[in-house]
């Protein structure tokens, strides 16, 4: 399996479903050769002439946990997995917002992430930055949503419905299933059920 770059945003319920796959993998020891790329839904959204989301304080709030995730990843990335899933499982087990600061601080600092230096970066809006330019780079995909995997210069929106089931090695190969499904048949561009099978 080629290495390949996946979008997420906390907001998305399907996103969950495939970034708590590759974490149960990864955490399982099996190689994932994944980059994480934050991407906001938030931006399609926005009042026409507004500006970008990233440079408007207006949305800080609600790309909280996105910029944390961001710092951590960039600057105390032993502990970007467990981060990853812990905010993933807030958002849409626990139905937290994550909107705010002390909140998101609460569930990461019992991971053993410098919480003040998480502040600090988000405070120098350099998450903001990143996540303009991971937008921008993902705009050439023509990317809509998360989650997207990009792997042979090439974007795949894929909505999967089941969480792992705990076993490390099932979740490992469903991303390779979709990983070589979407590197060897790139003239399958649509493939969905009609309804949802349960």
């Amino acid at each position: 399996m080629k290495p390949f770059k996946l979008t997420y945003d906390y907001r998305c319920p399907f996103a969950k479903n495939i970034h708590l796959h590759v974490v149960s993998a990864l955490k399982g020891g099996h190689e994932i050769p994944v980059f994480f790329v934050p991407w906001t839904m938030s931006q399609g959204h926005r009042p026409e002439g507004a500006p970008d989301v990233w440079d408007d304080p207006a949305y800080d709030a609600a790309h909280q946990a996105l910029l944390t995730s961001i710092s951590v990843r960039d600057r105390q990335p032993e502990y970007f997995l467990a981060v990853h899933e812990a905010l993933y499982r807030a958002r849409h087990e626990e139905g937290r917002r994550l909107q705010d600061s002390a909140e998101i601080a609460g569930i990461i600092a019992p991971l053993g992430v410098n919480v003040a230096d998480v502040a600090d970066d988000i405070a120098s809006r350099r998450p903001h930055q990143v996540l303009g330019n991971s937008f921008r780079e993902m705009e050439r995909y023509e990317v809509f949503g998360v989650p997207t995997f990009v792997s042979n210069e090439d974007a795949t929106f894929v909505r999967f419905m089941r969480p792992p089931s705990g076993d490390p090695s099932e979740s490992a190969e469903i991303i390779r299933s979709l990983v070589t499904l979407m590197e060897h048949n790139p003239d399958l561009n649509e493939f969905k059920h009609t309804r949802v099978p349960f």
